[in-house]
């Protein structure tokens, strides 16, 4: 199976020089605002695209491009900002292949980005999708027509989605780990997923609901359905999911984390990024030893320089910007309560 291994970029995006590895199972990032996440994850997930689908015609540099969208769709805004000329390059490799990516801050079009070992890592088809922040499904209607017509501001993470999200039920047996993740799903949700025509519903006892009226946390648990159910999210593909806690009430995070677990242990490889305390607790609580999980922290050096620690447990993260903040607002609590108290 095809799993991204090693990731690493020279003054590229938010990067200035870093270097990554990842475990086949759940791959956590956390950091405060402008660390790279959101910029790692897209990137990974533009290298996995082009062997997917509609996409295997495009080459790296244009993926990345797309899901970018950098202003004139220039190459060179995607370097890393600092003064006079640098040349950005990302690197990103599997077990027995590389892709990587050359260009510098002059850079203007796609078809100049060096891109090297592609024709090999197209070998192998790798499934994956790009959940984004925002919720896309509520708004599929007429979306793919219009981006593929008009000049529209979005990057291609949303219309992939969409698209993904509109493949039929996949053939043959489900399986029993995919039936478990199913069936919890469909508990979680209470009910189903259609669609008609361009529209989605979720099918249960009141009837068909379009999106539009569900909670934007119950249609992203409801687009893990889909993706599971079609097939996209299988043994061998890879999921790339940006704050899956965006709008969802803190008492269904433990769906949430439960489901991911049980893709991971269906064989799908994951990257979540999150800012989520009770998220992190999740995966920490509910994890067995069997499980497969890292827990990477981004953070700015006293040069404002993007490094990064990796442990196998969240606790022995040594950087840790979400449990300092939850630990400040505790130690502000306890302090105004003791001035609160009347001694007499």
């Amino acid at each position: 199976m095809s799993k991204i291994a090693e990731f690493s970029a020279e003054n590229f995006v938010a990067f200035k020089d870093i270097s990554l590895k990842f475990k086949p199972g759940i791959n956590i990032f956390i950091g405060s605002n402008g660390t790279g996440k959101t910029h790692l994850l897209k990137t990974l997930y533009a290298a996995c695209s082009i062997t997917d689908g509609a996409d295997r015609e495009r080459g790296f540099g244009q993926k990345l491009i797309g899901v970018f969208n950098p202003y004139e769709g220039r190459p060179g805004r995607l370097s890393y900002r600092g003064s006079g000329s640098v040349t950005s390059r990302v690197v990103i490799k599997m077990a027995r292949k590389k892709i990587s990516a050359e260009f510098s801050n002059h850079t203007k079009v796609a078809s100049s980005i060096n891109v090297t070992g592609e024709a090999r890592w197209k070998d192998d088809e790798i499934p994956c999708a790009y959940i984004p922040v925002k919720e896309m499904l509520a708004h599929a209607p007429g979306f793919l027509s219009t981006m593929s017509r008009r000049e529209l501001s979005f990057e291609e993470i949303y219309g992939d989605i969409i698209s993904r999200a509109y493949l039929p039920q996949l053939k043959g047996p489900t399986g029993d780990k995919r039936k478990k993740i199913l069936e919890a799903l469909q508990e979680a949700i209470d009910g189903r997923v259609t669609t008609k025509g361009e529209v989605f519903f979720l099918k249960n006892g009141q009837g068909n609901l379009e999106f539009t009226l569900l909670s934007e946390g119950m249609r992203k648990l409801a687009l893990i359905w889909i993706l599971t159910q079609n097939g996209v999210l299988t043994k061998g593909s890879i999921l790339f999911w940006d704050e899956p806690e965006a709008n969802l009430n803190p008492s269904r995070m433990g769906e949430v984390v439960e489901v991911i677990l049980e893709l991971q242990r269906l064989g799908v490889q994951i990257f979540v990024s999150t800012h989520n305390y009770v998220l992190l607790k999740e995966f920490e609580l509910r994890s067995n030893k069997n499980d497969s999980l890292s827990y990477t922290a981004l953070f700015r050096n006293k040069r404002g320089i993007i490094e990064r620690e990796s442990v196998d447990r969240y606790k022995d993260l040594s950087v840790d910007k979400i449990l300092e903040t939850y630990n400040s607002i505790y130690d502000r609590e306890i302090e105004s309560s003791i001035k609160g108290l009347n001694f007499g």
